[in-house]
C-alpha cells in the first residue's frame, strides 16, 4: 500500500461541553497541526499515489474556514462537541469530497483509503481512519 501525507495548521478557539474535559469545558484556543495520508494499493501512471500540489491546495481549502474563528459559532457545528477527534472525521469526509470532486487528480475508485490525525501538542494526537467514501452528496 502507497501512500502520500501532507499536513497544514489551522488556530481556532471552542469550548467543550462535559464535566471530562475539565478546564476544557471553558473557551480556549488551540493551534491544530492537521496530518493527512492518502492511500492508494497501486501507484497510477505516472508513478505517484496523487499530486501533492493537488492534496495541498484541498487542504488549505478545508481547512480556510476554520482558520482563526471559534468553532462555537460556526452553524455546520451547532450542538456539536468539536472535540479533535471529530474535527479528524469531519475533515476526512471533505476530503472524500474533494476526491469524488477529482480535486486530486486521481479517479477516486483508484484510492483506498484516508487517514486525517491532528495534532493538538507533541504529546497528543487523535486520528480517523476509512476507506474513502462518498458523501451522500456524491453517491
Amino acid at each position: 500500500m502507497y501512500s502520500v501525507e501532507i499536513s497544514n495548521h489551522i488556530m481556532i478557539a471552542h469550548s467543550l461541553k462535559g464535566e471530562v474535559f475539565g478546564p476544557a469545558s471553558q473557551l480556549h484556543g488551540l493551534t491544530a497541526h492537521v496530518h493527512v495520508a492518502i492511500f492508494a494499493e497501486e501507484l497510477d501512471e505516472n508513478g505517484i499515489v496523487i499530486d501533492i500540489g493537488n492534496a495541498l491546495d484541498v487542504l488549505a481549502e478545508i481547512l480556510h474556514p476554520f482558520n482563526y474563528k471559534n468553532l462555537d459559532d460556526l452553524p455546520q457545528f451547532k450542538g456539536r462537541n468539536t472535540t479533535v477527534d471529530f474535527l479528524c472525521s469531519y475533515i476526512y469526509q471533505r476530503v472524500c469530497d474533494a476526491a469524488y470532486l477529482h480535486k486530486l487528480g486521481r479517479e477516486p475508485g483508484e484510492l483506498s483509503k484516508v487517514r486525517v490525525s491532528i495534532s493538538e501538542n507533541p504529546n497528543a494526537r487523535a486520528s480517523y481512519e476509512a476507506p474513502l467514501t462518498a458523501s451522500e452528496a456524491h453517491e
